[in-house]
């Protein structure tokens, strides 16, 4: 399986610091990554990370490319929630180019999968 996945760098989340934000996002979803041998897809050369960090540069990248890719992958609901509020109809967009959005949540050292 492939797939694409976003950080939220611009979210605290639980108190901690930003930093300390991107890397328990980072962890969880690295972890579920690796539980589900998940390959990691780069649509542009010349970003910097292998993940997103902006819905908008995502879903313009995937719109580029105009293919159907396995899975997109973020921590948690809250961290999409402002974007899907604020852009419903280019967040509809955005999911039509997955056949699985992944909410993966860090709760008691558990990672649980939604789908939304």
């Amino acid at each position: 399986m492939k797939g694409i996945y976003l950080i939220n760098d611009r979210l605290i989340l639980n108190g901690f610091s930003q930093e300390e934000s991107i890397s328990l996002q980072k962890e969880a979803i690295l972890n579920y990554i690796s539980q589900k041998k998940i390959e990691i897809l780069t649509l542009n050369p010349y970003q910097l990370n292998d993940y997103y960090t902006n819905f908008h540069a995502l879903l313009y990248d995937l719109k580029m490319k105009q293919k159907q890719w396995d899975c997109f992958l973020y921590y948690s609901n809250h961290v999409v929630e402002d974007f899907i509020y604020t852009y419903p109809a280019k967040w509809v967009i955005l999911k039509s180019f997955f056949n699985e959005v992944i909410a993966v949540e860090n709760q008691n050292d558990l990672n649980i999968q939604r789908v939304i």
